[in-house]
């Protein structure tokens, strides 16, 4: 059983991709991510994945107001991320509708505030974002590669308590090269008490299955489902048949 989660990436208020993280490589596929999260969710999602990649670049939350809008229009959990960089910003998050507060950055520059939210809130409220580009974690929106391994980072929150986080392969985000499946299938093994979700590469529900087969608890789906890589029938069917754990 695995949970798919599609994904929400903004700029400007429009619904983006971007190829390995890269925002001069960026595609849009609408203008209004309130139709396209309705779309994802009466095929049958029940999680969304949010990122606000104008306030990761920016380092300040710049799309609040799209977070509202889709909280208050669907039924599904929503986890919010991008340019989350103090509890006050984690505190809007959730006022402003999600279930989850994504950290990336935060967690890996200022891990004293991060520890703070999980105290104050609980791991139920937070989702851990890890960013890996060549084994080591890079931070704001990719730009900033850092010296710190993947495991060692991993180790670090589960001892304090964190349940669940999304991990990225970097030169596999966008690509449709398919997830690093080798990379889940460690992590699942090293850390059982961490609820892995695989981000990155994607291509349809072949992959989700190849996740979950190695253990992974999410994956996170992008471009596969905005460029009809396969038919929109077979993600239902992936959703209908049982895959769907959340």
């Amino acid at each position: 059983m695995i949970v798919p989660i599609p994904a929400i990436d903004l700029i400007g208020g429009q619904v983006v991709r971007l190829h390995q993280g890269d925002f001069n490589q960026k595609t849009t596929y609408s203008s209004d991510p309130l139709q396209v999260a309705l779309k994802l969710e009466q095929m049958g999602f029940k999680r969304l994945h949010l990122v606000d990649l104008d306030g990761a670049k920016a380092g300040s939350l710049k799309q609040l107001a799209v977070l509202e809008k889709l909280a208050s229009h669907t039924q599904m959990q929503i986890d919010f991320g991008g340019g989350v960089r103090s509890l006050e910003a984690m505190e809007s998050v959730l006022s402003a509708g999600a279930q989850q507060v994504t950290v990336g950055s935060l967690a890996l520059e200022q891990p004293a505030l991060v520890e703070a939210f999980l105290q104050l809130r609980g791991p139920a409220r937070l989702l851990l974002a890890a960013d890996v580009r060549n084994g080591m974690l890079v931070s704001r929106a990719w730009t900033a590669q850092s010296e710190i391994g993947l495991s060692g980072f991993l180790e670090y929150w589960a001892e304090r308590g964190l349940q669940e986080v999304f991990v990225t392969e970097v030169s596999r985000d966008g690509a449709m090269r398919g997830p690093a499946t080798e990379l889940y299938a460690d992590l699942c093994t090293a850390f059982p008490q961490l609820r892995i979700i695989a981000s990155g590469g994607v291509r349809g529900p072949g992959d989700v299955q190849a996740l979950a087969d190695v253990g992974c608890y999410g994956a996170i789906i992008g471009k596969a489902l905005y460029e009809d890589v396969v038919p929109r029938m077979r993600w239902i069917e992936l959703l209908q048949k049982g895959t769907y754990a959340g």
